[in-house]
């Protein structure tokens, strides 16, 4: 199991999901095994964070003194041991470390799409400080350290991995992974899914959902125009793999790859994924989820971070911990019903989108 998995229900919620770490551990290239094997590490004390943050989000939270933006980018400087020294302050001019820029800039970002479009302060909407460090690193077997293969969000702050320069490269140069993870900061302080079977697989999905949208919201992309690939810039281009995952066409984003195989997310609730690995399938099977969402921002056109992004951020904050993907359709299917913020022709592409994934 790498650390972003435990068999409990309060794991850190990673980018990368168990299964690519696990493919990557059996790869012919010695570094790409050895980095693959040293991130499927994980230790008690990590655990023990894992429970905590999920159980008591709010005691993870650090407040902005001015109860606004206020980001710190520290520098973990390839070891594990955070925060690490503190590089750059709210206002404080650019970094030479493109990292510590790309960090800074696209939480920025992210906290000015909730902020503008959702009137959210912060991911717990009281200014919450977005503590990122950057350079995290792995150690190995023998005790020295790697580049982490991965980025996560451990309740309380973001960590950026450097990526191996052969499957994966620096993991803050993506908008929507970045984005993706602060997302889950949000979705603590919400419904706060439980992370395991169907319910963290809609934990996955909106933070997939969000991530997307803060991209397509910073480039001014209408849904028809746009991308649905997550994590493209941080794959090292290969003609088998595209991305992480793809929002449009789930099961796709990679195929027969040698380090990472082939995409298993399914794409209709046929396929629904069962079996205990990725905690009950939470990044396998958001795919589902992941397609009807497409499939309603294609349907009603224009900027899908207005109407089918406030659809989705209503449900995200109706939700229960225990919800399922009908109860996600339910609600999605109620909130769109009201025509006076949405218009007549939402719900009725709300209910199609589900019913072509099978619900």
């Amino acid at each position: 199991m790498d650390r972003c998995e435990c068999p409990a229900r309060h794991p850190v919620q990673c980018i990368i999901p168990p299964y690519m770490l696990e493919h990557m551990a059996r790869s012919d290239d010695p570094q790409v095994r050895e980095l693959a094997i040293s991130g499927l590490t994980r230790s008690a004390a990590v655990r023990a964070v894992r429970a905590f943050a999920q159980d008591m989000p709010a005691l993870m939270a650090v407040p902005s003194p001015a109860a606004g933006k206020l980001r710190l980018i520290y520098d973990a400087r390839r070891k594990d041991r955070l925060p690490g020294k503190l590089v750059r302050s709210e206002g404080e001019k650019k970094s030479a470390d493109v990292a510590v820029n790309e960090a800074y800039d696209h939480s920025g970002d992210t906290y000015d799409f909730f902020k503008e479009i959702f009137n959210r302060n912060s991911l717990d909407d009281a200014g919450m400080t977005l503590i990122s460090s950057v350079h995290v690193g792995e150690p190995d077997g023998s005790g020295r350290y790697q580049p982490m293969d991965n980025a996560f969000w451990d309740g309380g702050q973001m960590a950026y991995g450097d990526g191996d320069g052969r499957v994966f490269g620096r993991f803050t140069r993506s908008l929507d992974v970045v984005a993706h993870e602060l997302t889950h900061g949000v979705q603590a302080f919400t419904s706060n899914l439980v992370y395991r079977g169907q319910s963290g697989a809609i934990n996955e999905h909106f933070a997939d959902v969000f991530g997307i949208l803060v991209r397509q919201w910073r480039a001014g992309e209408p849904a028809e125009k746009a991308g649905w690939l997550v994590g493209q810039e941080i794959l090292m281009a290969a003609p088998t793999r595209r991305a992480i995952r793809d929002m449009e066409h789930p099961g796709t984003a990679y195929v027969d790859d040698p380090d990472l195989g082939t995409d298993p997310q399914p794409a209709h609730m046929k396929s629904l994924y069962t079996g205990g690995a990725d905690n009950g399938g939470v990044h396998i099977n958001s795919g589902i989820p992941n397609r009807a969402f497409v499939l309603v921002a294609q349907a009603l056109g224009g900027k899908a971070w207005e109407i089918p992004g406030r659809i989705w951020f209503d449900a995200m904050l109706q939700l229960s911990r225990q919800s399922q993907f009908a109860d996600l359709a339910a609600i999605t299917l109620q909130i769109a019903g009201d025509t006076s913020r949405f218009g007549k022709d939402a719900k009725k592409a709300v209910r199609s989108a589900w019913k072509k994934v099978g619900l």
